[in-house]
């Protein structure tokens, strides 16, 4: 069904004209007279967009507004306004109103007004639908993703954090291994307990032996009191200890002794402590190879192993980077006090074509640099580096005369195919077509070959 616009006018030849400008661009269109009208049609009929006039009997716009958001605060409003009163259409703005158009209307802003406020309500909804699910069945909306393979790793996370099992979650930097450990302690029996982070690769061996199982006063030179570890201090909780792949021996063999004694102690002491401590563990390394190196112990490996998470990297899930970019431009604008920008389709485009290889963290730092380096409310573009749109312009597919629509067809399904790393879902998913048409032409491909 097309989108439902409420224009909302006491001028009656402004209202009909953008009503009838409008439904010529195949929207459902509706038509009120004053603020009353209007407010009558949003409590009773759906409505995805209302364009309304700023000073209007019965109910002005800026009260329409307030009553409005009362009811959904994520239907988008835009305001029609003289050159005289911008100043109140901009407190509008501030009031929650998604932008303005002076009269006379211009029919082309208008309709690119239009697109842009319809695509902004879309992701808001989409993301507030996202983030109550999260909430609701993970207990954690810092994730964000709707792909098959981030739902995945929801699913996991759900199945296993209620349980005792150690838990190693592996992936590439930057694609949130962290955010996994924080979702698995949340939903956990300990979530009230103690969460200690240590990231092993950035302490020397003798420091990170002391930081997991403390010290006594005199143990070394400077050691002047006795300190804690982190084992220690999360007694009851969870420890996560990020880039395991780093230890050395040494410690390898104290961590051993932690997961099947539960017990262990002090750098320079005596007395044996015990914990009661679930062990969370994360690496961008391969530690199989590492085990078939000689350089990590094979039973502390299957000890750390007991339930396996990976996180998949950005490009293996390209569908969520729309939502991604949405939550970070809003985050990042709110942060800086900047009004709420936008990606336009060929922008986001190119961010979808583009491989990140430093992954979530590398987007949401590009997306920043974005929010803060750009002056116009639209990022188009033009405002990507250019190595963005050699990407893009080098995947553009070249016309030859005489060759079929079946060839292009074909050509355009295995790429597609070969850009998800084979997933016949994603790839279905990216074209839009049923997986039965998909295996079915695939198929066909494959008999012509033999």
């Amino acid at each position: 069904m097309p989108p439902k616009i409420l224009i909302a006018d006491d001028e009656k030849n402004i209202r009909e004209g953008i009503g009838e400008a409008l439904s010529l661009d195949g929207f459902a269109v509706s038509l009120a007279a004053d603020g009353k009208t209007a407010l009558s049609i949003v409590k009773n009929h759906d409505v995805d967009l209302i364009i309304t006039d700023l000073k209007m009997p019965r109910l002005s716009g800026m009260e329409l507004i307030t009553e409005v958001h009362s009811i959904d605060k994520n239907l988008p409003i835009i305001i029609l306004t003289g050159h005289g009163t911008v100043e109140a259409a901009v407190d509008c703005m501030r009031k929650g109103a998604y932008d303005f158009l002076t009269k006379p209307v211009n029919l082309k802003k208008m309709s690119l007004l239009v697109a842009r406020a319809l695509s902004w309500s879309a992701l808001e909804k989409e993301n507030a639908l996202l983030h109550h699910q999260l909430q609701e069945r993970y207990g954690f909306e810092h994730i964000i993703g709707h792909s098959l393979e981030i739902k995945k790793v929801f699913e996991i996370v759900e199945t296993v954090a209620p349980t005792k099992a150690n838990i190693l979650i592996t992936g590439e930097s930057g694609t949130g291994k962290e955010l996994i450990a924080n979702a698995l302690h949340t939903l956990s029996d300990r979530s009230k307990n103690p969460f200690i982070k240590v990231h092993c690769s950035v302490l020397a061996t003798g420091l990170l032996e002391s930081e997991l199982f403390g010290h006594e006063k005199g143990a070394f030179t400077g050691a002047v009191a006795r300190k804690k570890g982190r084992f220690e201090l999360a007694d009851s909780g969870t420890i996560f200890l990020d880039e395991i792949g780093d230890i050395d021996a040494n410690i390898q063999v104290k961590l051993l002794r932690v997961l099947q004694e539960k017990a262990f102690e002090r750098v320079g002491g005596e007395n044996t402590l015990s914990v009661d401590v679930r062990i969370i563990t994360a690496t961008n390394k391969d530690l199989l190879k590492l085990v078939e190196d000689g350089t990590f112990r094979e039973d502390l490996y299957y000890r750390l192993n007991v339930v396996h998470v990976n996180v998949p990297s950005l490009r293996e899930r390209k569908s969520d980077i729309p939502l991604l970019a949405d939550a970070f431009i809003r985050e990042f604008c709110k942060e800086n006090k900047k009004k709420l920008k936008v990606l336009d389709r060929r922008a986001m485009a190119a961010l979808e074509q583009y491989n990140w290889p430093g992954n979530v963290r590398e987007f949401k730092n590009f997306i920043e640099n974005l929010v803060v380096m750009v002056k116009r409310d639209v990022i188009n573009l033009k405002d990507l580096p250019e190595n963005f749109q050699k990407d893009r312009s080098s995947n553009v597919m070249r016309l030859i005369p005489g060759r079929s629509l079946e060839e292009y067809e074909k050509d355009i399904i295995l790429s597609t195919l070969a850009s998800v790393n084979g997933n016949k879902s994603k790839t279905a998913e990216i074209l839009g077509i049923g997986r039965k048409t998909l295996h079915r032409k695939l198929d066909l491909y494959n008999k012509s070959v033999s």
